[in-house]
């Protein structure tokens, strides 16, 4: 089941339950479809390859891997802590990302 993700690229977010809870990362990529999230220094992983063109020496490459999206909850800037957040329709028309304990815009 996909539906609405309220979490965006280069937000920042902390993780709430896992292996790496309480850490505190930028996203670096949202998977919609399969509803998980990459983001920066969280969940890192080594890998096994062999040489190849790109990758002549081989050995051990350390990288980050998804985590589900109900893992992780975005941080407000004026709290200073993981919200929950809310969408809010301005004057114009243009949505915006709302914090919902301090009422501040998430959106730049």
């Amino acid at each position: 089941m996909i539906d609405r993700c309220l979490i965006k690229k280069d937000d920042k977010v902390k993780v709430i339950t896992g292996k790496d809870k309480g850490k505190i990362g930028k996203v670096l990529k949202v998977i919609k479809k399969k509803n998980r999230i990459l983001v920066e220094n969280i969940n890192m992983v080594k890998r096994h390859s062999k040489p190849s063109a790109k990758n002549k020496q081989g050995g051990i490459v350390e990288g980050e891997a998804a985590i589900p999206r109900s893992n992780i909850m975005l941080m407000c800037n004026k709290c200073i802590t993981p919200v929950r957040i809310k969408t809010q329709r301005l004057e114009d028309g243009k949505k915006i990302r709302v914090c919902r304990k301090c009422n501040e815009a998430i959106d730049k």
